[in-house]
């Protein structure tokens, strides 16, 4: 069975989300929670976050165990652009494209 987690709308761009995101693809739930906690980025809150979201979901929800549940993908996806523009000199304007991200987790059990 799947269970997924999703944060929409992340206001962080999705190039440096998908950094911490790919250092835990291919490891179990237990190592990836150590490895999240040990990488000093801004990312590693927001898929950590979602992390443990999916956890619970599939805990509280569908009543399995933690030691059942392996992670199956982490997608990180863009989202809407902000933007925003910066005056500059002889009545000009700069443009500045603020990024955000979708973040998903899907985690599937150990009997599939």
């Amino acid at each position: 069975m799947l269970i997924k987690a999703t944060q929409t709308y992340t206001r962080q761009s999705p190039r440096k989300i998908r950094v911490v995101a790919n250092t835990i693809k291919n490891l179990s739930l237990e190592d990836a929670m150590a490895q999240l906690s040990t990488i000093s980025r801004r990312a590693t809150d927001v898929v950590s976050k979602v992390l443990r979201q999916a956890v619970a979901n599939a805990v509280n929800n569908h009543g399995f165990q933690v030691s059942d549940l392996t992670i199956d993908e982490v997608l990180i996806n863009e989202g809407p652009r902000y933007k925003r523009f910066n005056a500059v000199s002889r009545g000009r304007a700069h443009n500045i494209i603020k990024r955000t991200s979708h973040v998903t987790v899907v985690l599937k059990t150990k009997e599939e």
